[in-house]
């Protein structure tokens, strides 16, 4: 377990460090701007580039292996929209950020740096799969669900092209779709560019954990759901579990993979839950506590994972 503690003491080092540097400094939440647009147009992209354009294309056509974790995560998040919408008789606008809080994790920010840190560069490829499909996957659920719940009044045709450049034009998704055509042919970069995209690749875990401290310490807690209660075990716990459940009834796949899958599904809740509540003006306040929330419990439940992972408790497949 010391080891354990020894790998996230850095990761959320870096989140407690940029907490406490935006309690100090005040800076405004516009700060934080260019940042978040390093990260997610630049350090990330050619991560994911790297990782990808570097890998033998056998691995990344390996469509069982997302649809399964795909279908992981929309099972939990059905569950939770049916909790909410027919026990706790919430609106279908407020079950879908829930349902979100509860399913859509921070795998952008936090989920290269640890996986990488937790099982080497065997992880890379099924973390770069995972952000790319789970995000493409968000990106087409929330608009089109809260088109049916009425918060979004433009028209069908209208959303519908707004999803597409939204998915189509992503920056996890080019760069992760330019690398699979260099792993293809087979392409080599050249060494000065290459050299960049090492510099870009080697900011992103930092920047992004540290722009994610940032940012729980500019939405503090106002308003604490009771749904919380529900939404941090599934999101912890039941969706891990899931996950792990899934992948091993669907297939032989490597054992980095399934535990790779497994860990990203127990990050907290991604601070996009916010973003989709604050577009469409529904449940902002209590999606931000549960972000918040779901993240100071994690620094109790991760290692629990890993420990789980690493001691041989968990094995590589439940169905050999």
């Amino acid at each position: 377990m010391a080891d354990i503690i020894a790998l996230l003491l850095p990761f959320f080092g870096l989140i407690l460090i940029g907490y406490i540097a935006a309690k100090v400094t005040k800076q405004p939440a516009e700060a934080l701007g260019w940042m978040n647009t390093f990260i997610i147009y630049a350090a990330l992209p050619a991560l994911f580039f790297k990782l990808v354009s570097r890998t033998p294309v056998e691995q990344l056509t390996q469509a069982d292996f997302i649809f399964g974790e795909i279908g992981a995560t929309y099972l939990v998040f059905s569950v939770l929209f049916l909790i909410g919408f027919f026990i706790r008789r919430n609106s279908f606008a407020d079950c879908t950020i829930q349902s979100f809080a509860g399913a859509y994790g921070n795998i952008g920010y936090m989920g290269p740096g640890l996986a990488l840190l937790a099982f080497g560069e065997a992880a890379a490829v099924p973390v770069a799969l995972i952000v790319c499909f789970e995000n493409a996957t968000h990106f087409i659920v929330a608009p089109a669900m809260m088109a049916v719940a009425g918060g979004d009044k433009r028209p069908a045709a209208q959303v519908a092209v707004d999803i597409a450049k939204k998915v189509g034009l992503h920056p996890f998704i080019v760069s992760t779709a330019l690398g699979f055509c260099f792993a293809v042919f087979s392409v080599r970069p050249p060494d000065a560019f290459q050299r960049l995209i090492d510099y870009l690749a080697q900011a992103a875990a930092p920047c992004a954990l540290f722009a994610m401290g940032v940012t729980l310490a500019l939405r503090p807690i106002r308003r604490v759901p009771v749904e919380i209660g529900y939404i941090s075990v599934f999101k912890l716990i039941l969706l891990p579990a899931t996950t792990y459940v899934v992948l091993s009834l669907i297939g032989n796949f490597d054992p980095v993979w399934i535990y790779s899958a497994t860990l990203l599904s127990a990050l907290p809740a991604a601070t996009n839950v916010f973003v989709i509540g604050q577009q469409y003006g529904v449940w902002q306040e209590r999606a931000s506590a549960s972000i918040l929330i779901t993240t100071i419990l994690s620094v109790a439940t991760l290692p629990i994972v890993l420990y789980l992972i690493h001691s041989g408790l968990l094995p590589p497949d439940l169905v050999p």
